[in-house]
C-alpha cells in the first residue's frame, strides 16, 4: 500500500504560511515590500483591529495585467528572478514568490489593480486559496490589496494572537523598519479610521523626526564612509542620549532591515568609554554592499544575512562610527582655524601699573574668641585632613566596633551607625551579622511601595515646575501615553495634552529630581512596552517600577549618616525588604564567622 501522497496546493500553501505569515505584522511586511518593488512613490497602509479584521495596502505602482493578477497568487510565482543566478544579484525586497500565496491560503483577499496604460483594471476575490471571482473594474492605477479576516480558516493560530495593543506594536515596528530606509517614498498609516503617520518623502533625518519626533533632530551625528567593500550612510546617537534598552537600533543593508550581532557590536564598541554601564546607543545606519557578496536567502523573514567580508565590514563600520563621534564631538567644542581675538587697548606710554596690595589686621587672632579650644582643638581639626590610607584604617576600626554593638537596639536606635562603602553599599549591624545593602535597589523598593500606595489611595505629593515642560512623542507612543495619564497623575504628575502628540507637564512627584522629563517618559514607555511589562500582571505596577528606578539614588551618591539611617529604617519597614521591584537581591548578610576570617 502506497503511503506517500502529494499534498494539494491549498494544504501546501497553509504550511508555507506558517513560515511566512505568523502574525498580522508579517502580512504587513510582505505587502509593503511588494508595493515598493512595484515602483510606488505613495503607499497607504490601513489596518483595523490590529490587522485581525483588515490589512489593506494601496500603492500607485506599476499595477498588474489580468493574467498577472491571477498568477501572482500561485506558489513560487514571481517577477523578481528568472534563474538561479539571479539569487546572487538581488535588488528587490521580495523574490521567492511565496508571500501572496501564503496570505491567500489563510485569509479572504481582495485585489484591485490597473496598469497605467489600461482603461480598466482587474478585481479578484480569493478565500483560502480558492478564487471566488475575477472581473474587470474601474479603479485607480496601481494596486490595492485588502486582506480580511486573517487566519479565518486556521482558528488555532488566530487564538494564539496577542491582544490588539501588542499586535499593533509589531505592525508599527515593521512600518518603522521599512519607512526609515525608504525615505524617498511617502507613506501613511491609518489604524481603526485614525491617521497615525503621514510621512512625506525627504531625507533620512527628516524621516527619523517624522517617526520619533522633532526632538530627535538634535540627538544624532551623521556617519558617512565609502570604501571598495561598503558604502555607509546614516546617523548615530550622541552619548548623552543613550538609553537603557536597545529599542532604537536600526541597521539596514541594501534597503533591507537586518539583525546582525557582529555589526551591532561594531557600533557599540565605537562607544567604548563614552557610555555608562548597561546603556546602549541609538543608531540608524544604512549599508550598501555588492549583492553578489551577501546572502539574504537563509531565513523566510530575510532579516538574517551572511556577508563574504564580515570581518572587514566590522572594522570599517566601527571606524566610521568612531570617526563621526570624535569629529562632531570636538567640532562643537574646539575651533583650531579661527585665531583668538582680544580687544585690549594699549597702555599709555610711560605708564607703570600699581603693585597689588591686600589690607589685613596684623593683630587679629582667630583663636582669641574660642573657649576651651587649645592645642587639642587644633589637632582635632587637623584630623579631618587624613590621607586615604588613614581613612581606610578608620573604616576598619568602625567595622570592628560594629561587632560589639547591641544588635537588638541597632535598628530602632536613632544613633544607629551605618557605613557607606564605595558610595554604593550601606553596611549596618544585625543580630545575624552585618547587612550589606545596595542603596539604589533599597531606594527603588521604598519608592515602589510608596508609589503603589499613593496610586491605591490617591495620595499625591507634587512639586510645581517653575516653567512648564513640553514633551513630544510619536503618534503610537502618544496613544500609550494617553493610557498612562491616570496613573501618572496619581503619582504626582500634572500632565495635560497640548496636541495629538505633545503634552505639557506643570508638576512632578516631590521625590523626582530635576532632569530631562522627556527622557524620563521615554524610558517609562520603553519599559512599558518591553521586558519590565512582562514581569507585572498590570500596567500600574510596571509604571511604578519604571518610575521608582528613575527616582532612586544612583551608585556614587555620597550619603550623610542621617540619610543612611532613614534609608535603612524605611527599607526594613517594607513588606519585601530583601527584593527589589526588578527581582534583584537588595541585602546580603555577612555572618560573624565570615567576619572573623
Amino acid at each position: 500500500m502506497d503511503l506517500i501522497n502529494i499534498l494539494p496546493d491549498s494544504v501546501a500553501n497553509q504550511i508555507a504560511a506558517g513560515e511566512v505569515v505568523d502574525r498580522p505584522a508579517s502580512a504587513v511586511k510582505e505587502l509593503l515590500e511588494n508595493a515598493m518593488d512595484a515602483g510606488a512613490t505613495q503607499i497607504d497602509l490601513i489596518v483595523k483591529d490590529a490587522g485581525r479584521t483588515l490589512i489593506q495596502v494601496v500603492d500607485n505602482g506599476s499595477g498588474m495585467s489580468d493574467s498577472d493578477a491571477r498568477l501572482c497568487f500561485e506558489r513560487h510565482a514571481t517577477s523578481k528572478i528568472h534563474k538561479s543566478d539571479d539569487l546572487f544579484a538581488i535588488h528587490t525586497m521580495g523574490f521567492r514568490g511565496e508571500a501572496l500565496a501564503s496570505i491567500a491560503a489563510i485569509a479572504q483577499v481582495e485585489l484591485r489593480t490597473r496598469l497605467h496604460d489600461s482603461e480598466l483594471g482587474t478585481a479578484i476575490v480569493i478565500e483560502g486559496s480558492h478564487i471566488v471571482s475575477q472581473e474587470p473594474t474601474a479603479c485607480p492605477t496601481g494596486t490595492s490589496m485588502a486582506v480580511k479576516n486573517l487566519f479565518f480558516n486556521v482558528p488555532a493560530r488566530r487564538n494564539f494572537l496577542k491582544k490588539d495593543s501588542v499586535e499593533f506594536s509589531h505592525i508599527e515596528e515593521v512600518f518603522r523598519r521599512i519607512t526609515l530606509i525608504h525615505y524617498d517614498i511617502a507613506f501613511t498609516l491609518t489604524s481603526n479610521g485614525r491617521l497615525l503617520y503621514d510621512l512625506k518623502a525627504g531625507s533620512l533625518l527628516q524621516r527619523i523626526s517624522q517617526l520619533f519626533g522633532n526632538a530627535y533632530k538634535e540627538r544624532f551625528f551623521a556617519v558617512e564612509e565609502e570604501t571598495d567593500i561598503v558604502r555607509i550612510k546614516g546617523f548615530v546617537g550622541k552619548p548623552e542620549f543613550a538609553r537603557k534598552t536597545r529599542g532604537e537600533q536600526y541597521l539596514f543593508v541594501n534597503g533591507r532591515f537586518i539583525k546582525h550581532p557582529a555589526l551591532s557590536a561594531a557600533v557599540e564598541k565605537a562607544y567604548t568609554d563614552l557610555l555608562p554601564e548597561h546603556s546602549y546607543p541609538s543608531y540608524f545606519i544604512g549599508l550598501q554592499v555588492d549583492p553578489s557578496r551577501i546572502d539574504v536567502n537563509i531565513h523566510p523573514t530575510k532579516t538574517e544575512v551572511k556577508f563574504v567580508d564580515d570581518h572587514a565590514l566590522f572594522a570599517i563600520l566601527r571606524s566610521a562610527v568612531k570617526k563621526a563621534l570624535g569629529q562632531f564631538t570636538l567640532a562643537t567644542e574646539l575651533s583650531f582655524d579661527t585665531p583668538p581675538e582680544f580687544n585690549i587697548p594699549p597702555a599709555p606710554k610711560g605708564y607703570t601699573p600699581p603693585t597689588p596690595r591686600i589690607s589685613y589686621n596684623p593683630d587679629y587672632n582667630p583663636f582669641a574668641g574660642a573657649k576651651g579650644l587649645g592645642v587639642q582643638g587644633v589637632r582635632g581639626s587637623a584630623r579631618e585632613c587624613k590621607t586615604s590610607a588613614q581613612d581606610d584604617a578608620i573604616v576598619l576600626n568602625s567595622l570592628n566596633s560594629l561587632d560589639s554593638m547591641d544588635s537588638q537596639n541597632s535598628l530602632n536606635s536613632p544613633k544607629m551607625s551605618c557605613l557607606q562603602v564605595q558610595n554604593r553599599y550601606i553596611v549596618t549591624p544585625l543580630s545575624s551579622g552585618l547587612a550589606v545593602i545596595d542603596q539604589q535597589r533599597a531606594h527603588e523598593r521604598i519608592l515602589f511601595d510608596k508609589l503603589t500606595q499613593s496610586s491605591n489611595n490617591a495620595i499625591t505629593h507634587s512639586q510645581t515646575l517653575l516653567f512648564p515642560v513640553n514633551c513630544q512623542f510619536s503618534p503610537a507612543d502618544a496613544d500609550l501615553f494617553n493610557e498612562m495619564l491616570p496613573d501618572l497623575r496619581s503619582y504626582g504628575f500634572a500632565v495635560e495634552p497640548l496636541s495629538q502628540c505633545t503634552f505639557v507637564v506643570t508638576a512632578t512627584p516631590a521625590d523626582l529630581k530635576e532632569g530631562d522629563l522627556q527622557a524620563c517618559f521615554d524610558q517609562m514607555l520603553a519599559d512599558y512596552k518591553g521586558a519590565v511589562m512582562q514581569r507585572f500582571s498590570n500596567r500600574s505596577q510596571s509604571l511604578c517600577a519604571s518610575l521608582a528606578r528613575q527616582m532612586a539614588i544612583k551608585p556614587g551618591k555620597a550619603l550623610m549618616q542621617e540619610e543612611m539611617q532613614q534609608l535603612v529604617a524605611d527599607l526594613f519597614a517594607c513588606p519585601m525588604a530583601d527584593t527589589a521591584p526588578s527581582g534583584k537581591k537588595i541585602i546580603t548578610i555577612v555572618k560573624p564567622e565570615e567576619i572573623l576570617k
